[in-house]
């Protein structure tokens, strides 16, 4: 059927993989309290979400501004962009999420015939709204080796200047494996279309990700991120990229960052740069 989503074939081609990979886990590896589990891991920076997930009764807020080149083939090319998530902690395995970008005015505007400011006339302000779960398929909660696999949705609202607004649903394994007590590798593998039918799929995005992550010496206060990703659509083919960055943790539940990224081939060029802050709150 033509009406046949890319979301539902997804889902299918994910579960193979998750049940696959749930099986490694150990059941009985207690691992709640090593650092990489215990100290709050933020879904931002960079294209990589991990794998961690809040417990029943938590809250986390991750908030940023990124600065896009005109010439990036993530994000907002040539805008800067404020980026917020909150997440939840639900029962059973689950985690549910929602992410909100305002988009801001640029601060260099065409000129006008008369040679003064001319009227912006792209998008601006919020951007449709994502929405979205995790859902754990791994046997245990926050074991070395973990998988998740995310569910998620733009909708159709935000500024009326946002032009062609449809829903887009998407799809992300995400996987990690515990490298000591304080290192960390998670990877992603997903994917976006417009629309809920078969047409859409033409427009569809492919992600792939592998990031590191970890303490930088003996204590956990500091520590970095080392990230490559790739995106894929039929029109622009493969656009690679790397993304690298530091953060700094005051106490388990805070962190701040600051990162950097560019694109590895021409078509995929554009550096970007951007901070942020992630807090959570609750037992």
């Amino acid at each position: 059927m033509r009406k046949t989503t890319l979301l539902t074939a997804g889902a299918l081609l994910l579960a193979g993989p998750a049940r696959t990979l749930a099986q490694t886990t150990d059941p009985n590896l207690n691992n709640g309290e090593s650092p990489f589990v215990r100290l709050i891991r933020p879904d931002r920076p960079g294209q990589t979400i991990t794998t961690n997930m809040l417990y029943p009764g938590q809250f986390q807020l991750e908030t940023g501004l990124t600065r896009y080149d005109a010439g990036s083939s993530v994000g907002y090319a040539g805008r800067s962009v404020w980026g917020s998530t909150l997440r939840v902690g639900f029962f059973n395995h689950i985690e549910l999420r929602a992410t909100q970008n305002y988009l801001l005015t640029p601060d260099v505007r065409p000129l006008s015939v008369e040679g003064t400011p001319a009227a912006y006339a792209g998008p601006v302000g919020f951007a449709p709204l994502n929405v979205g779960a995790k859902f754990l398929a791994s046997t245990v909660q926050n074991a070395r080796s973990q998988v998740v696999v995310l569910f998620d949705m733009n909708l159709r609202n935000g500024d009326a200047s946002y032009p062609d607004k449809q829903f887009e649903p998407g799809a992300r394994l995400l996987v990690s494996q515990q490298l000591g007590q304080r290192f960390g590798l998670e990877g992603n593998f997903g994917f976006r279309q417009r629309g809920f039918k078969a047409e859409g799929t033409k427009q569809g995005q492919y992600l792939t990700t592998l990031a590191l992550n970890g303490p930088l010496g003996p204590t956990t206060h500091f520590g970095f991120l080392a990230e490559t990703y790739a995106t894929w659509q039929r029109q622009q083919g493969w656009r690679p990229g790397l993304t690298t960055g530091l953060y700094f943790r005051p106490s388990p539940a805070i962190r701040l960052d600051v990162t950097a990224g560019h694109g590895l081939t021409p078509a995929a060029g554009g550096f970007n740069v951007g901070a942020g802050l992630a807090f959570r709150f609750g037992k």
